[in-house]
């Protein structure tokens, strides 16, 4: 992008999406002028308690299961873990179904999932 006419006339729009990464680069000194042209910044917190138990039961139903494979702690322990940020949602709840599986379980617990957290972080 060049700076010419850039203050006066439009000539495109473009919408930056990403990680919270991207937020922090736009605060670099280098890309101070391009942080200054943003005209509208959103950023979306974490799933409720509530809404990972959905987002949870969700992927499972989607998955052809019509009983819940955690127990109501493990589904907190996820959330807690997770911050509610879905993709850490699904890596913890993919760790914790291996987890179980080994383990012989027939549904992830609050020990599983800890496990399963505790790996990750480890990561």
């Amino acid at each position: 992008m060049s700076n010419d006419s850039m203050d006066s006339r439009s000539p495109f729009a473009l919408i930056l999406a990403g990680q919270p990464t991207l937020r922090r680069k736009l605060h670099l000194t280098t890309l101070n002028a391009l942080s200054q042209r943003v005209a509208l910044r959103c950023s979306l917190g974490g799933l409720s308690l509530e809404e990972t138990a959905g987002y949870i039961r969700h992927h499972l139903s989607r998955s052809g299961r019509s009983d819940s494979l955690f127990s109501d702690d493990a589904i907190a322990l996820i959330h807690r873990s997770s911050n509610g940020m879905p993709r850490r949602i699904n890596n913890i709840c993919t760790q914790a179904l291996i987890a179980g599986f080994l383990d012989k379980k027939n549904i992830v617990d609050e020990t599983t999932a800890k496990r399963a957290a505790a790996e990750l972080e480890a990561d």
